[in-house]
């Protein structure tokens, strides 16, 4: 029998197979796939089918998704999920707040990432005017971990059995010419960022953008997530994101420390 501090498999009797399927529809839809036919949504999740329709219907019944004429797109219901989350965790206004502060003071964009597989999922924003992506970041935006500094500084985090297991079974895209692509360097990365306590990421995901991260922890050192900054490498410096954002970001990190308990 699984006890209740081990992760179930699929496999194990208490694994309900169908709330997972439900689940897997749900994040089928994505900022690429907003709205898909019966035979996208069964491509994408590898379900045959029948079986991708009886889910889409029922998620349809419960309000989480739409369906016009042929296609099926996902409700505002699905924010609920979303809101679920940020509610059971009391933090989200004061890191709100921090994360609005350091736009205020620096200008440029600032986030707060949590790790979420092999992504690091965006949890909460303060959004400065620049644009830094061809993609719109926003709350609920999911990234690589490999290739951001809250990637990274999360991934620096784990114990070693981990972050061993994650190395072995990450495949690393070539996102742009920096982008690490070997494992094995990706892990002395990795340590030097836990040995530094905090992650630069330069350009590796999307050319021109430029990042700073650092861990954020609680009054009890319980780990809430990575902070950062975000810049465009054409208009902020190397020099300036080590030698002015993340000395701010330090200090923010210090005074979420102070503030939440």
């Amino acid at each position: 029998m699984t006890s209740e501090q081990e992760t179930l498999s699929p496999d194990d009797r208490d694994f309900v197979t169908a709330l997972a399927s439900g689940l897997e529809v749900i994040l089928a839809f994505d900022n690429e796939h907003p709205r898909m036919t019966l035979s996208e949504v069964a491509n994408r999740t590898g379900m045959n089918r029948a079986r991708a329709r009886r889910f889409l219907l029922t998620l349809h019944a419960l309000g989480y998704v739409r369906k016009q004429q042929r296609y099926f797109e996902l409700a505002p219901r699905v924010l609920q999920l979303g809101y679920s989350f940020l509610s059971a965790n009391g933090y989200r206004s004061v890191i709100q707040q921090v994360l609005e502060d350091i736009t205020a003071q620096c200008g440029e964009s600032s986030s707060l990432g949590a790790l979420d597989g092999d992504d690091v999922i965006y949890v909460a924003r303060s959004s400065a005017p620049h644009r830094l992506m061809a993609i719109t970041l926003s709350v609920g935006t999911r990234l690589p971990a490999a290739h951001t500094s809250m990637g990274r500084v999360l991934l620096a985090q784990l114990p070693d059995d981990q972050l061993d297991a994650y190395l072995q079974r990450i495949q690393l895209e070539h996102h742009t010419d920096k982008s690490i692509t070997d494992p094995a360097q990706l892990k002395q990365c990795l340590l030097k960022v836990r040995q530094q306590g905090y992650a630069i990421a330069d350009q590796e995901l999307d050319p021109g953008l430029r990042s700073v991260a650092i861990p954020a922890f609680d009054a009890n050192g319980k780990l809430l997530g990575a902070i950062n900054i975000s810049t465009n490498a054409a208009r902020v410096s190397f020099d300036t994101l080590v030698k002015d954002y993340l000395p701010l970001l330090l200090e923010k990190g210090r005074e979420i420390r102070a503030s939440i308990s």
